[in-house]
């Protein structure tokens, strides 16, 4: 398995502002997010992330992510070092 790091920008819906999310990248799909910036108010929130893992994680984990209805947006390419 290859290690991957990528940013990404996680747009949550009112329904899941309030769910423990990144726990659940780390505990269900053994991806690392690195919080780089945050903004979370009681309607929505954002937050501009590095998930690291491997890449079978992180496609698992993206899988996951939009089919909870969470926008994933891509910053960049992969991060590197």
């Amino acid at each position: 398995m290859t290690a991957a790091s990528v940013r990404a920008r996680l747009t949550f819906p009112e329904d899941l502002v309030g769910e423990p999310v990144i726990s659940r990248l780390a505990l269900d799909h053994g991806v690392i997010a690195n919080i780089r910036r945050a903004n979370v108010e009681e309607n929505t929130g954002w937050i501009v992330c590095e998930l690291s893992g491997s890449r079978e994680a992180l496609d698992s984990a993206i899988a996951w992510l939009t089919s909870t209805g969470i926008k994933v947006d891509w910053l960049g390419g992969p991060v590197e070092g």
